[in-house]
């Protein structure tokens, strides 16, 4: 890449975004895009945090995988992030999650901007995703409540496309196809890969 990654997205976040038409690219199938809708009235407003840092000369992100003994979303890859409190930002939310789930001061993050929303009508989140940046690999320290494993994904291997696929999710009754990214034998799928395909449709945009 001939210009700095977090530069880049820090002018980036403030245009336009694809929005949709990049996330759509990993929507599960039957989902007829209910991502997209408004919210209802009791929808429960949440935000997470797609943290890049460096390590040599690859830019890396963290996801969690969640304990089975999780309410929502249970063993699956997420992103670091919760419930918005009363009275607090959807940035301050992701920033304070960022800290309870993996011991990140939050205080030396520097927050590049929002990506697109998304809403998850399943469990009936609505989900704001920002993209912050450290200056150097963090040392973690997982909540074991939340988090059962950290997973340092690099952002290249995101944009190759050898590294995607599909598979079939049960849900009660139901069965469903669903694209997702492939990270040492873990599946990173559903609204987590919704959100990451949003950034990697930002990195793709990168001179070269």
């Amino acid at each position: 890449m001939t210009c700095d990654l977090a530069e880049f997205l820090r002018a980036r976040l403030r245009e336009p975004l694809p929005g949709r038409a990049a996330q759509s690219r990993f929507e599960p199938e039957l989902s007829f895009g209910r991502h997209y809708a408004p919210p209802p009235p009791d929808a429960r407003h949440a935000a997470v945090m797609l943290l890049l840092y460096p390590q040599g000369a690859r830019w890396l992100l963290p996801c969690t995988l969640r304990p089975e003994t999780l309410s929502s979303h249970a063993g699956q890859v997420s992103l670091p992030g919760g419930l918005i409190e009363p009275g607090e930002s959807s940035q301050d939310a992701a920033l304070r999650e960022l800290q309870e789930e993996l011991g990140i001061d939050s205080a030396r993050v520097d927050v590049l901007g929002q990506l697109s929303p998304l809403y998850l009508f399943v469990s009936n989140f609505s989900v704001v995703p920002w993209v912050g940046v450290l200056d150097h690999a963090p040392d973690f320290v997982p909540n074991p409540g939340e988090v059962e494993e950290v997973l340092e994904v690099p952002v290249e291997f995101l944009l190759d496309e050898s590294n995607r696929g599909r598979h079939t999710h049960t849900h009660r009754d139901l069965s469903f196809s669903a694209p997702h990214f492939l990270w040492q034998g873990h599946r990173i799928w559903g609204a987590t890969s919704m959100i990451l395909s949003e950034l990697v449709a930002l990195v793709e945009e990168v001179p070269v």
